[in-house]
């Protein structure tokens, strides 16, 4: 059983069918799947789980396909330019695509795959239990009538997100995800293209930063659907505990603080005006854990690992550990000695990737611009020499394996072939 039918619990069920499990349910607190959020990117290491999942068809006809990362200073001037993607040499694409979009082609599939009442809606995690005879009992309320069902599983998997009810059992005295202090502002808006067409661009200083990619294009005009992000220090008084997806907010309290930003190449200001809703919430993250599996018992995605936003790791991420996961249970001798197989895996890349993006991740080097050259630079190796700038990115690449080495270097493995009936 499956708790949270997000992008993590979606494609692990997808992963264990694909790796021969037949009996996987996905409880889901939310009432209806809602197309909620705005974009995601989806490194190469991820994207080439999804086509092994057989849904780069259903997904690729709404996405755009990044070329390239590009990061300037506050002035608009270009720190450091990297190719993505296919453009880097990868054999499977760097995806820029709306968070619903994608929700709804997994879930779509898992319906297909595992039967219709495989996702249930509207039930609320309230405790579990390792019992006597190794299944877990789960206590599940029911969000239209309010009662109560207990359920058994041999094998539970936490991917409710950062404010994970399985988690919170496993680790009741955690508290409240820990934030940096800033406050985000997400939105997305109907533009013209800018640069390549399909290029994200980060920008700003060491207190201010924009993020901008496009997720899809309509063909019949040109535009595309742009994907930002802008982030600063929370202004005294504001909430910063909530970590909330759905506060919305009007767009002239971004505009207060970025409806300024005008580039030669690109009238940032306008991008976020056109935003037809904004959501604001904290930047907040997990502690990385010194354990996810506990017995049958185990986490995945932002349950275990939430990061800050950088870097383009977060579903990713929680993509990688599906498919290990499904792996594992697919290979263990015991599934509780493939929960921990899973654990050894996974959670040192995970907790790098928690540090590395407290510290900015690759966007650091906006930070170190701004404070070697605040008020610009003719030449941006006067202020960051090329082979620092160069290191940067492959080590962050190399931490989150999404390296072309690390991800086109492995045998292709379609799971789809592996699949064949089995039980726990």
């Amino acid at each position: 059983m499956i708790v949270g039918a997000g992008v993590g619990g979606l494609a692990a069920a997808l992963c264990l069918h694909a790796a021969g499990f037949s009996d996987v349910s996905v409880v889901e607190t939310a009432q209806e799947l809602r197309p909620l959020g705005v974009g995601l990117n989806i490194l190469p290491n991820a994207v080439r789980v999804l086509h092994e999942l057989g849904l780069e068809r259903a997904l690729s006809a709404n996405v755009i396909a990044t070329r390239e990362l590009a990061l300037y200073n506050r002035h608009g001037q270009m720190i450091w330019n990297e190719p993505r993607g296919i453009s880097a040499g990868h054999r499977w694409p760097q995806w820029s695509i709306h968070r619903g979009h994608l929700q709804s082609v997994l879930a779509s599939a898992v319906r297909s795959r595992l039967g219709p009442e495989s996702i249930v809606l509207g039930a609320r995690l309230l405790r579990h239990r390792l019992s006597s005879t190794d299944e877990v009992t789960l206590e599940l309320q029911c969000r239209t009538t309010g009662s109560v069902r207990s359920t058994e599983a041999d094998v539970v998997i936490g991917a409710d997100g950062i404010r994970s009810a399985v988690r919170a059992g496993l680790y009741p005295d955690e508290g409240p995800p820990p934030g940096n202090g800033m406050v985000m502002w997400r939105g997305t808006t109907w533009s013209e293209p800018f640069l390549t067409g399909s290029s994200m661009i980060v920008t700003g200083d060491d207190r201010h930063r924009v993020v901008l990619y496009p997720i899809s294009r309509d063909p019949r005009s040109g535009r595309v659907l742009v994907n930002w992000v802008a982030a600063r220090p929370a202004a005294l008084g504001d909430p910063l505990a909530s970590g909330d997806w759905n506060r919305r907010v009007p767009v002239s309290k971004v505009l207060e603080h970025f409806g300024g930003w005008h580039f030669d190449w690109l009238d940032v200001g306008s991008v976020l005006a056109g935003a037809g809703e904004v959501h604001e919430y904290p930047i907040v993250d997990r502690d990385p854990l010194p354990q996810w599996t506990f017995g049958r018992i185990t986490l995945l995605g932002d349950a275990a690992h939430a990061m800050y936003p950088m870097g383009s790791n977060g579903a990713t991420q929680s993509i990688l550990d599906a498919k290990v996961l499904a792996g594992a249970l697919a290979d263990g001798d015991t599934p509780d000695d493939a929960l921990r197989d899973y654990q050894d895996q996974r959670r040192p890349v995970t907790a790098a990737l928690q540090a590395n993006n407290r510290r900015m991740g690759p966007e650091i080097v906006i930070d170190i611009a701004h404070q070697r050259a605040p008020d610009g630079f003719r030449n941006i190796e006067d202020v960051i020499p090329a082979a620092e700038l160069a290191e940067i990115s492959a080590q962050y690449a190399m931490t989150g394996g999404f390296d072309v080495a690390a991800v086109d270097g492995q045998p292709r493995v379609n799971i789809r072939t592996q699949a064949k009936s089995r039980q726990i």
